[in-house]
Formats: C-alpha cells, sequence, structure tokens
C-alpha cells in the first residue's frame, strides 16, 4: 500500500472515491460535481487530501480541513471524510489513512483531530475506537439548512 498526499495531478484516482463516499451518504452521483468540489479545495489550498493505492489502484481517501478551537486556543483538524473502495476494505487501508492523518497533524505541531460519522456506521465506529479515537459524550451537533 502507498499513501501520498494528493494534489490536482491526482484528481482522477480521488474523485471516482469521493463521489462513491457521497453516496454512501445517500447523496446522488455526481462525478463531475465532486471533481469540481475537490479541485476548488486543492486549487485553494483549503484541503488535505491523502489517496491510498494498492497495486497502483485507489483504495481509499480522507480529507482534512483546518479549523479553530476557540476553547483550547489552537488548531483543530477535521477528518471530514473518510472512504475504501469496496474491493480494498479489510486490507488495512482505513486505518493507514487514519494514521497517515494523525501523523501529518502530529508533525505540524497540532493536537487535536476530530471526525463524525452516522450513529449506523458500526463498522467505522469499532476502528475509531480501536484506534483510540474518544467518542464525544458531552457535546450535540447541531445543524441549519438555509
Amino acid at each position: 500500500m502507498n499513501i501520498i498526499r494528493a494534489g490536482l495531478g491526482e484528481l482522477d484516482a480521488v474523485t471516482p472515491l469521493f463521489d462513491a463516499y457521497r453516496q454512501f451518504y445517500e447523496q446522488p452521483s455526481n462525478v463531475d460535481a465532486a471533481r469540481e468540489y475537490l479541485q476548488a479545495r486543492l486549487m485553494n489550498d483549503e484541503a488535505v487530501v491523502f489517496l491510498a493505492t494498492i497495486e497502483g489502484q485507489p483504495a481509499g481517501f480522507t480529507l482534512l480541513y483546518q479549523t479553530w478551537t476557540s476553547v483550547a486556543l489552537q488548531k483543530l483538524w477535521i477528518l471530514n471524510d473518510l472512504y475504501v473502495h469496496p474491493d480494498f476494505r479489510k486490507h488495512g487501508v482505513g486505518e493507514a489513512l487514519l494514521e497517515q492523518a494523525r501523523q501529518f497533524v502530529g508533525q505540524g505541531g497540532d493536537h487535536l483531530l476530530r471526525l463524525r460519522t452516522a450513529h449506523d456506521n458500526v463498522t467505522a465506529q469499532r476502528l475509531y475506537e480501536r484506534l483510540g479515537w474518544v467518542r464525544d459524550q458531552r457535546f450535540y451537533t447541531y445543524n441549519l439548512s438555509l
């Protein structure tokens, strides 16, 4: 397995994975819009994307956004997206991508990485908890659609 920080040159490899990830969360497939979204994030340096490949085939990706936490007075990285292609599940891809994200954030001197997942995504939850991630019991998440 090989993991690289993806740039514009990897859009063709990441886009189908990103589109499949969105479909997993019940969004309609839209490869063109997925590509445009990723391209804009990368061009504007608004996200960090790691791409995992196995024997040259795109196997999975993770996407990180940087923000800030006022309470802790420090940077906060949000691991917003993590997806492994079904053909490559049970090969350690998800774990390797999570470790790559942890190393990236830690090497930058930052100390806080956050993610969220669907309540029914118990497979992912087991992985996160096995790797030391702690489920938040203190705060609720609220959304407002405009």
